[in-house]
């Protein structure tokens, strides 16, 4: 039973036996997720009791604030690693990043400039070359890693807001469908722009932007003497998995001068697979692109992606030094690397590439694309299989990973279907071996499935939908039963 000692240098054999303790932790845990829940509800106020103490005097035991971990405070609420966490877009974190991230917050290397740490530097610029290449983008773009697609399409916004748009850019537009991330709306209003400036374009029956809707927006506000100045679109959008028309939408950021920023922090990692650069075709024309490898690149939380056609647009935004800073910062010229300080707000950050370029170096792209595919796979095997079930209706059919139903008997008010499905997906979920999340389209409660855990296999779908099965036939027949 491992007592940590009152030092914050433990020796050789301290920090091995540390590692150990973590680590049978760790094992017993993923060896499990199979029998664990997908959601484990948490009663308010329970585990707060369990925390509710002052900050600890003397050192206590390594092993019973693991036990705590992990048998009271990590299982509550959405199992993210499960491989039935089927509701939000999550990949699930793979172990090689979870080495990476040890490593990594270890070593503590500095990465915000260049001459702090070349070698993290160059590694993690290497990667987000990798990253322009896959997407399509052309030699001298580049980049920044960030925590995740939130920060990306802020960061994205301020350096077009700084590229399209004068100091007095209170007149600028924002383009975007209804089917937006809420980030982009909220990165707006952090970018400083009115909320009655950040356009929301209706969708057509697939979710996808409507761009004759989209050319007159921006050519009346044009008139009414309004400065169009970006456009975002979906690249895999949360609620459906829908991508835009890209290459559309590139040709109406040409013909008005405009900046698109692409939100692909979902879809992007499709790129590996041939179906998904059929599904992205055009993306490379984008001005700035978000990933997000802490989705389909099934890496931990805390890994984001901003991508730009021209990494000086960002550096114009976001450049600030100090007189403290210079010495370091000036390293950087010559060595064909940016200064990531000088492409975010971000100053103080973690070295996130490790997370990348080591799981990669250790499989390599050909794994990745090998489960991205199988994802695919599954998606399609799942609205293949719903649509067998009476009266359900894959509303939106999978683009990607993603796809959304309901139930919809006949002779059904709209109101009386969304309290059937919630209903329905509340069976599901009781099941314990899923999860599903709802949302809704075209104003209707709609469940959705996201196949993207990689430890998401066929037997976990089939599972999923014969809980759909089986909820579906009990709701329904409880309804014709009270009919």
């Amino acid at each position: 039973m491992p007592q940590t000692s009152s030092t914050l240098e433990p020796s050789s054999a301290q920090m091995l036996e540390m590692v150990a303790s973590a680590m049978r932790q760790i094992l017993r845990y993923t060896e499990t997720l199979t029998e664990q829940a997908a959601y484990e509800p948490s009663p308010p106020g329970e585990l707060a009791k369990l925390l509710d103490e002052p900050m600890p005097e003397p050192g206590g035991s390594l092993d019973e604030a693991l036990a705590l971990l992990f048998d009271h405070l990590i299982p509550k609420g959405v199992n993210t690693a499960s491989p039935g966490s089927l509701s939000y877009v999550t990949g699930g974190g793979i172990f090689h990043a979870a080495l990476a991230g040890l490593i990594s917050a270890s070593t503590n290397r500095y990465v915000g400039y260049w001459g702090g740490a070349p070698g993290m530097v160059e590694l993690e610029s290497r990667v987000i070359q990798w990253f322009c290449e896959l997407i399509g983008l052309p030699p001298g773009s580049g980049g920044v890693l960030l925590t995740g697609g939130s920060m990306a399409n802020l960061t994205a916004l301020v350096a077009a807001r700084r590229d399209r748009l004068d100091e007095q850019f209170l007149s600028g537009v924002l383009y975007a469908s209804d089917q937006m991330h809420h980030s982009v709306k909220k990165s707006a209003f952090i970018a400083g722009f009115p909320p009655r400036q950040v356009r929301s374009i209706p969708t057509d029956a697939s979710f996808k932007i409507r761009l004759d809707l989209l050319a007159e927006c921006i050519e009346r506000d044009r008139a009414d003497g309004l400065h169009p100045f970006c456009i975002v679109a979906n690249a895999g959008s949360t609620n459906t998995g829908a991508v835009d028309d890209l290459g559309g939408l590139a040709g109406l950021r040409d013909r008005h001068k405009l900046w698109l920023h692409v939100d692909a922090a979902y879809g992007g990692f499709f790129m590996l697979t041939e179906r998904g650069r059929t599904a992205l075709r055009g993306i490379e024309r984008a001005d700035s692109v978000t990933l997000d490898p802490h989705k389909s690149l099934f890496l931990p939380f805390g890994l984001g992606c901003l991508l730009v056609r021209e990494p000086d647009a960002l550096i114009r935004a976001h450049e600030v030094h100090s007189d403290y800073v210079s010495g370091v910062a000036s390293q950087a010229e010559g060595t064909g690397c940016h200064n990531f300080a000088d492409m975010s707000a971000e100053m103080s950050r973690e070295l996130r590439g490790l997370k990348v370029w080591l799981p990669l170096k250790i499989v390599g792209a050909s794994t990745f694309r090998r489960y991205l595919d199988e994802k695919l796979d599954l998606a399609e095997y799942a609205a293949h299989e719903l649509r067998k079930i009476a009266d359900i209706d894959v509303v939106a059919p999978p683009e990607l990973s993603i796809l959304a139903f309901r139930a919809q008997p006949p002779g059904l008010a709209d109101e009386a279907q969304d309290a059937l499905n919630e209903r329905i997906m509340a069976r599901v979920n009781r099941s314990r071996s899923v999860h599903l999340s709802p949302t809704l389209l075209h104003g209707r409660f709609t469940i959705r499935i996201c196949v993207l855990p990689f430890r998401t296999h066929r037997a976990v779908i089939d599972a999923c939908l014969a809980a759909v099965r089986e909820a579906v036939s009990e709701e329904l027949a409880a309804f014709g039963a009270s009919a």
